[in-house]
């Protein structure tokens, strides 16, 4: 997709009205029309503190999210922006603008909270925009971050062995980077007369109190929250890019109008957010394209507007539902394409149909694992393996339908000359009988010389041959060359031949359904084979995002235990102990039956 082509500009993807948000269908199908994977960039804050600034940056555009220049809060809802990312190709940058928190005309936090919490549901980095220090008021200010807990919620139940995994141990495997932008820092980073990074600055800013008193835990609230829910944190301060009076103009100046510190600083921002912000990623390791994010937003938002709280498995199982779908139309359609390049009916033996139903149906199964996730207990699994069953008997039918076909014309082809023969009475005479059977096993070997006649022409042969059976016994009966006895003889003989060729048929037939039943389990066997594959490494997926949030949670105990919180530090090990819980192998068999 080529951002300047289908977005000159910004577009509201979720609406803000009289305090209800409803998505944009617009925004929705641009968003299903990116294909690549998103890098989801999403910055908060309270209004009027240059938010949108930032993100024009970002999209390398002066203009386009509105910067507005009075009081008033100008952007409602969520706002986005898709272009080309300028560092990751074949990969689309999502900026996502979000309304001004704290704006007076709304009088109400229920709204700014919930889109706190898509702003981090959907980006996967996450930047709040400040003005001036890290003092107790911006934290103050950053109080939604407390109410995540009540927001959000990462399972819809307790984990598979049984363990209530709290929330906040969860959150870190899917919660975006943490990015702070302090905007008009006026101050000197140093701490006691040493001069340090603003990232060492935000670490010194999250310490906590050692008091217990209620004014010391509303203190620490938030900084926990933050070191908690946001383990990779990031922080830059920018200097008052012009004179206030200025500010209004601030869209419309270039970089050499501008204070030279402050455009160095932007720059070093963005090149942070282009070269460290990850592709959306999912539990489990699924990388989210634009029609995966635009089943996030419906998902989550459907949530709110019902009074539910978006919960990320949920989200995850709803888009699996509509990926899962397609995944198996996408396999059969695979399927149908090769079978359509490599079959050409009908084929000589049943096992050769078998063998190239078996090579199509294997790359169809690998294209569905490969398309495929959570598929809770193979359900979409099972759907695929059933049409591919149907369609191995389809084109068994057809295959025994185009060989009947042909050798129903073929002995009508070769046996009709014959049959206008005894019509006019050429074997109607002595003697006749034996120049009969003679032209009759001369027609018999050219009809097996023929070739591409299918699996269908010994059957069909014999089926024709006993059509005929009264004919040949009328010009045996009449053929006065013959005694009764040699007549008897020939009879006998016809009937053993025939006993014989209905005994190979039975055998035949036999055979055939060995294959078929060889070939079923062989598919059975193909299926569980991928499907063990996928799971061996979707366990190892969920082990290394289970241990990375291990370190992540024992990170922070350590810092806890330095910095002497025991009863945060407690709190943590619980967490620890039930991750812990949760990376034991569960006892599970891999079936698709």
């Amino acid at each position: 997709m080529e951002s300047e082509t289908h977005m000159t500009g910004p577009m509201c993807l979720i609406e803000n009205t009289n305090g209800r948000l409803m998505t944009n269908p617009e925004a929705l199908k641009i968003l299903s029309a990116i294909k690549q994977p998103v890098v989801v960039v999403a910055i908060v804050g309270l209004y009027r503190t240059g938010k949108s600034y930032l993100m024009n940056k970002l999209a390398g555009k002066k203009k386009g999210f509105s910067l507005g220049s009075t009081v008033q809060s100008h952007t409602k809802g969520i706002w986005m922006w898709c272009v080309s990312h300028p560092k990751k190709p074949d990969h689309i940058l999502v900026l996502l603008d979000t309304e001004g928190l704290g704006d007076v005309e709304k009088g109400d936090n229920q709204n700014d909270s919930w889109i706190f919490a898509l702003a981090i549901l959907l980006s996967s980095t996450f930047v709040y925009n400040s003005m001036g220090t890290i003092n107790q008021q911006a934290m103050d200010q950053l109080y939604y971050v407390t109410e995540l807990t009540d927001r959000i919620r990462s399972k819809s139940s307790p984990d598979e062995n049984g363990y209530e995994v709290e929330d906040s141990a969860d959150f870190v495997s899917f919660f975006p980077d943490f990015v702070w932008t302090l905007r008009d820092f006026s101050l000197d980073l140093e701490a006691n007369g040493v001069p340090i990074t603003a990232d060492e600055y935000l670490e010194y800013s999250l310490k906590l109190k050692q008091d217990t008193s209620q004014k010391d835990k509303n203190f620490n609230l938030p900084r926990l929250c933050i070191r908690k829910f946001f383990p990779k944190k990031k922080c830059f301060v920018f200097d008052r890019p012009v004179h206030r009076k200025k500010l209004t103009y601030l869209e419309k100046l270039h970089d050499e109008e501008l204070d030279t510190d402050f455009v160095q600083q932007v720059a070093d921002f963005c090149s942070y957010i282009f070269t460290n912000s990850k592709t959306k990623t999912l539990s489990g390791g699924i990388k989210v394209n634009g029609p995966r994010l635009e089943s996030l937003v419906l998902t989550y938002v459907s949530a709110i507007s019902s009074g539910d709280l978006p919960c990320m498995e949920n989200a995850v199982l709803a888009l699996a539902q509509i990926e899962n779908s397609a995944a198996v139309q996408k396999a059969i359609a695979h399927y149908d394409q090769q079978m359509g390049q490599k079959v050409q009916l009908p084929t000589e033996t049943l096992q050769e149909l078998l063998d190239l139903h078996r090579d199509s149906e294997r790359e169809a199964i690998e294209v569905f694992i490969r398309s495929s996730f959570k598929d809770v207990d193979h359900l979409f699994q099972k759907e695929l393996a059933a049409e591919l069953d149907k369609k191995r008997d389809d084109f068994c039918e057809q295959n025994r339908k185009a060989s009947s076909d042909r050798c129903s014309a073929l002995l009508q082809n070769i046996f009709s000359p014959l049959e206008e023969e005894v019509k006019v009475g050429i074997y109607s005479k002595p003697g006749g009988y034996r120049l009969f059977i003679q032209k009759l096993q001369d027609l018999k070997k050219k009809f097996y010389e023929e070739p591409n006649k299918g699996i269908q022409a010994e059957e069909m042969l014999q089926m024709y041959l006993k059509s005929k059976e009264s004919m040949t016994d009328a010009i045996l009966q009449t053929d006065q060359t013959l005694t009764a006895k040699e007549k008897e003889i020939e009879v006998e003989r016809v009937k053993a031949e025939s006993a014989q060729a209905s005994a190979k048929m039975l055998e035949e037939m036999q055979r055939k359904n060995e294959q078929m039943m060889e070939q079923k389990e062989k598919s059975y066997q193909e299926h569980v084979k991928q499907l063990t594959e996928k799971m061996e490494r979707d366990r190892a997926q969920l082990l290394q995002e289970q241990e990375r949030s291990l370190a992540l949670k024992l990170q922070e105990q350590e810092r806890l235990l330095k910095e002497g919180f025991q009863n945060e530090s407690r709190k943590m090990q619980n967490e620890i102990r039930n991750l812990q819980n949760a990376m034991k192998p569960p006892r599970r068999r891999c079936t698709i039956s």
